[in-house]
């Protein structure tokens, strides 16, 4: 009895708690929604699965209670929220009560309670004497919509880095409109938001997807499993451009595109403050070469991080929040706007669609202007890791004949990943802004977006004076012979430098018959955020003479599809003296410009056909997307430059069909277009014996995502 009253004291305490909070929720449910949901018979409790399982397969049946105790529909509902918020039950769960006849529903919220261990028999029969405690509730309108709001934030379509509670979710008494694919949150994180499993004082809620899917490509002389661009890399030396017979076709069945994450909230003294974290990994990392798994390494790929953060929030009022992030996030530049399809190993990449993960620290605010029209503006402004993208691994030196295997290049990698951007000795700088507001106040329909991005870095490359000699009897072949004025003009080595830079433009405008999403760049070096085509800065000797170069750098320069470290003489350059009538400098280093983005289209056609919200037909929504990722020819044409690569263009078309089958359970179905166009007409494309200046991969991919 004392065990049961305390029990209940304790829900008493959090319903007070949560009232002010969920009376205040602006998507409350009318009464005539809330007749329409308790008359739906599908959302009965039996039909709503239980999120935690017992581990034992043939676990031993509880005994089923019943209980008489009279408890009013108000009552209910504020326990069912409370409950949820707390993690002890699942959205869904809490519906499938909610919706059940009146008379029905306390007797379904003890059985749940019992299959859960939180109730005994024992308790159920000492509270079937006790008189039911008064229990101050919320509006059961509003209520209602709190838990149509975890239902719908738990069952959004499983999509690169889509954040939870993000946008006012749709009533389930609707099939929603097509959310866009958001790594920001629109809304800032709530104290006690986080409905998950308690550790202490800390809320964990684990999420993810286990997906699955069979691909086809017509031409794919890379042999990844993603759409890499037209650039054979892994070809061998004679086949960066030729196919070789035939378009060479794949066939991949992958499962490494799974994804595990975690999100957390610690608790503070303070209501202001809200804490919260996030780690998200997937297994798309580099394949195993462990002895008991070498021959197998093609299923053996490695878990890698993708996200790992720490988030704190002060509400200095009901309108104003401000925060800090720091970890491994997604960047403000190039993330604000992703591209919604099935294929996340490469995810649009060098397609249009320019995106990164990388550390970080970043601060900002978000204002709510308006909450009538649900209108925030958003501001962020950070300091990221400085990335240039350096792929080391491609031979480094070996053209200089100091390492033809590319060892030091694939020691490089593992062990420092790269490091020019960290020799600039300077952060990279990122800032966002974003305006959200609601175009379409129909139901189910989320906020639209609009948001401006940049940011500006540096990349060094050192070349050491142990690279160069001016002895010919005394080099190695790992120095580079220059003349003795140029030794004298740099004697203790120098550095080769050039910027990156970048901004962009993206919209996101949801209705109820169609969501638009577009994004538009343009930039220097964007090798890093997978845009340009691979390309990442060029050499430029134009008006040099006497070009000496490239040099070995500390960072395994010269590197493929980079520009080198070079000397040249700004005057008139005497062969047989090696003097120069001007000033010896190092060849500036430019970065190479690209533009693109793409634009896609989604469309609700479960909505248009206003199927059973509830129903097995609700989760039908068709993606069409177009998208290109171009290089500025200038660049590409001038004749000052090296380290070019000659691709012009990277273009993508695609179809892809969800069905999802329940809030769990989504099958995925894309065709897709995928071609890589040469600069100036170059016919260097060898496919299936016949010179292109264009390669195309035609590509099929389905499977199902399940999320938890």
């Amino acid at each position: 009895m004392l065990k049961l009253k305390s029990w209940f004291f304790a829900v008493l305490v959090l319903a007070l708690a949560a009232a002010p909070v969920m009376a205040g929720n602006n998507n409350a449910k009318t009464s005539n929604d809330n007749t329409a949901n308790t008359a739906n018979a599908e959302a009965s409790p039996a039909a709503s699965p239980d999120p935690n399982p017992s581990p034992n397969p043939n676990p031993s049946p509880r005994p089923s209670p019943s209980v008489s105790l009279a408890a009013t529909d108000a009552n209910v509902t504020a326990l069912l929220g409370v409950l949820v918020m707390k993690g002890v039950l699942a959205p869904t769960e809490a519906n499938a009560i909610q919706n059940a006849a009146p008379s029905a529903q306390f007797q379904a919220l003890v059985e749940a309670l019992n299959r859960k261990g939180v109730l005994n028999v024992a308790d159920l029969s000492a509270a079937a004497k006790t008189p039911t405690p008064a229990i101050a509730v919320a509006a059961p309108e509003a209520m209602s919509s709190s838990l149509d709001s975890a239902e719908a934030a738990q069952a959004q379509p499983p999509n690169p880095g889509r954040v939870a509670g993000e946008v006012p979710p749709p009533s389930p008494t609707v099939v929603p409109a097509v959310i866009p694919v958001r790594v920001f949150p629109v809304d800032p994180p709530k104290t006690g938001g986080l409905a998950g499993i308690k550790a202490g004082p800390i809320t964990l809620a684990p999420y993810g997807f286990i997906k699955a899917t069979i691909v086809h490509d017509s031409s794919d002389p890379d042999g990844d499993d993603f759409p890499f661009p037209g650039i054979f890399l892994n070809a061998g030396p004679n086949s960066t451009f030729n196919t070789g017979p035939t378009e060479d076709p794949e066939v991949h069945i992958k499962a490494r595109s799974t994804r595990f994450g975690l999100n957390l909230e610690w608790p503070d003294i303070s209501k202001n403050l809200t804490l919260t974290g996030k780690i998200e990994g997937d297994f798309e990392g580099n394949f195993t070469s462990v002895d008991n798994a070498d021959v197998s390494s093609i299923r053996n790929s490695a878990p890698r991080i993708r996200l790992a953060n720490v988030r704190l929030d002060y509400h200095a009022s009901d309108t104003t929040d401000i925060f800090f992030v720091g970890g491994q996030d997604w960047t403000l530049f190039g993330s604000g706007a992703m591209m919604n399809i099935v294929e996340t190993t490469f995810n649009g990449a060098y397609w249009g669609n320019i995106y990164t993960r990388s550390p970080q620290l970043r601060g900002g605010f978000i204002q709510t202007l308006s909450r009538e029209h649900n209108v925030n503006l958003e501001g962020q402004f950070g300091v990221m890791m400085p990335s240039t993208g350096q792929i080391e691994k491609l031979c480094g030196y070996g053209a200089l004949g100091g390492n033809n295997t590319c060892l030091a290049g694939f020691e490089a990698q593992q062990g420092q990943g790269e490091r020019e951007g960290a020799d600039a000795d300077r952060p990279e700088w990122e800032g966002r802004a974003a305006l959200s507001f609601q175009l379409d106040k129909a139901r189910g329909v989320a906020p639209a977006q609009i948001a401006f991005a940049g940011f500006r870095s540096r990349r060094t490359s050192i070349v050491p004076n142990s690279s160069y000699c001016t002895d010919p009897s005394s080099c190695s072949s790992t120095q580079t012979l220059i003349p003795a004025s140029y030794e004298a003009a740099f004697p203790n080595g120098f550095e080769a430098t050039s910027k990156q830079w970048g901004g962009q433009i993206v919209a996101q405008l949801p209705t109820r018959w169609f969501t638009l999403v577009a994004s538009a760049y343009k930039g220097g070096d964007l090798r890093f955020y997978f845009g340009g085509q691979i390309n990442g800065f060029a050499t430029d000797t134009g008006g040099l003479t006497g070009v000496t170069g490239s040099f070995i750098a500390a960072d395994g320069g010269p590197l493929a599809a980079s520009g080198g470290s070079v000397l040249g003489c700004t005057g008139v350059f005497n062969s047989e003296t090696g003097t120069c009538s001007g000033s010896i400098v190092v060849a500036p280093q430019r970065p190479v410009r690209s533009f693109g983005g793409f634009m896609q289209l989604g469309l609700p056609l479960s909505r248009w056909f206003n199927a059973d919200p509830h129903g097995h037909n609700a989760g039908w929504q068709l993606q069409l997307l177009v998208g290109k990722d171009q290089m500025v020819d200038r660049d590409l044409n001038n004749p000052g430059f090296s380290g070019t690569l000659p691709m012009s263009m990277g273009k993508v078309g695609a179809l892809t069909l969800y069905y999802k089958l329940n809030p769990w359970a989504t099958f995925a179905f894309e065709q897709s277009v995928y071609a890589t166009r040469l600069e100036d007409h170059l016919t260097l494309y060898e496919i299936a014996g016949s010179p292109s200046n264009e390669w195309q991969d035609h590509r099929t991919e389905f499977g199902p995502i399940f999320t938890f």
